[in-house]
């Protein structure tokens, strides 16, 4: 494979895009992956920061312009278990101090919202 067929290769990426929810009460933050199919990080990038504005816009959310993005390792369309982001994170909290701090503060909206 030449560098150029390398460069014209689409692989998928996860993108993660962090939001805030003015309208809602206590102005919630909204941690948003998308799965884009592109030539590069950069690409996958863009694509997703460019919906993202457009969501945010559509739902009266504020995009926070912070985008992480992930490769993922697969070779084909993304299937069931394949992993779609992996973030690590160097911390000195110890196990359950670290998932409280980060993932279970007892503040988190889980689910999908629903209209009554």
């Amino acid at each position: 494979m030449t560098a150029a067929d390398m460069a014209d290769e689409t692989s998928w990426y996860a993108v993660r895009c962090v939001f805030q929810w003015d309208a809602w009460e206590g102005a919630p933050y909204e941690e948003r992956l998308t799965l884009w199919q592109a030539v590069s990080m950069d690409q996958a990038i863009a694509r997703a920061e460019d919906e993202a504005r457009t969501y945010a816009g559509d739902n009266g959310h504020r995009y926070l312009e912070m985008a992480q993005c992930y490769r993922l390792a697969t070779a084909g369309r993304p299937d069931d278990g394949d992993e779609v982001f992996s973030l690590l994170r160097d911390s000195p909290l110890g196990k359950e101090a670290y998932l409280d701090h980060y993932f279970d503060t007892g503040h988190e909206h889980q689910g999908t919202p629903t209209e009554d």
